[in-house]
């Protein structure tokens, strides 16, 4: 099974249009589902994320071939092209990094939107995934997978632009699956 955690219906779209998932609900959560993916919109936050994701977690029973995906946008320096997919490998947050995949890119998990080039490469999820997920040592394979949508103007992400953003990248997150 593959398990996605993303934030907002916009980034669910594209999986839920593309893989024809069924809506539903986990405790306080909506999943859409098929025979082979259950995808969970966690909301905005760290603590959303970690708490979507847990829910996953407790659950379903975990098997050695289930791949976990944090999947979204993300602000980026304007060196990297909007629409550009990104693997992450290390995140810094609160000060602490987090290493978990050797030459991936690092990003900065914030508790707000950003709105100044302070950063490489920031979200609001990230870290709230990975600490639910590093936490189980019956996860075997996870994937922080991000699109860049901007260059730190988060006030010109749209919906249909969010959606699309994903939906162009789907391809390249089978190939990484």
């Amino acid at each position: 099974m593959i398990y996605i955690v993303v934030a907002l219906k916009t980034e669910a779209q594209a999986f839920i249009d593309k893989y024809k998932l069924k809506k539903s609900k986990l405790s306080n959560h909506i999943i859409y589902t098929n025979s082979s993916i259950t995808l969970i919109i966690s909301q905005l936050g760290v603590i959303n994320a970690r708490n979507a994701t847990q829910a996953l977690i407790n659950q379903f029973d975990i098997t050695d071939d289930d791949i976990y995906l944090n999947v979204g946008i993300c602000g980026a320096k304007s060196s990297y092209e909007i629409g550009s997919l990104l693997e992450i490998g290390f995140i810094v947050y609160e000060g602490m990094t987090y290493e978990f995949k050797k030459e991936k890119k690092c990003i900065n998990c914030v508790d707000e939107a950003i709105d100044e080039n302070r950063y490489e490469i920031v979200d609001m999820e990230s870290y709230g995934f990975y600490d639910a997920v590093i936490h189980n040592p019956a996860i075997k394979n996870f994937h922080i997978l991000k699109v860049v949508s901007d260059h730190f103007e988060p006030e010109r992400v749209t919906k249909e632009g969010s959606k699309k953003l994903i939906f162009d990248v789907l391809a390249s997150i089978e190939n990484i699956t």
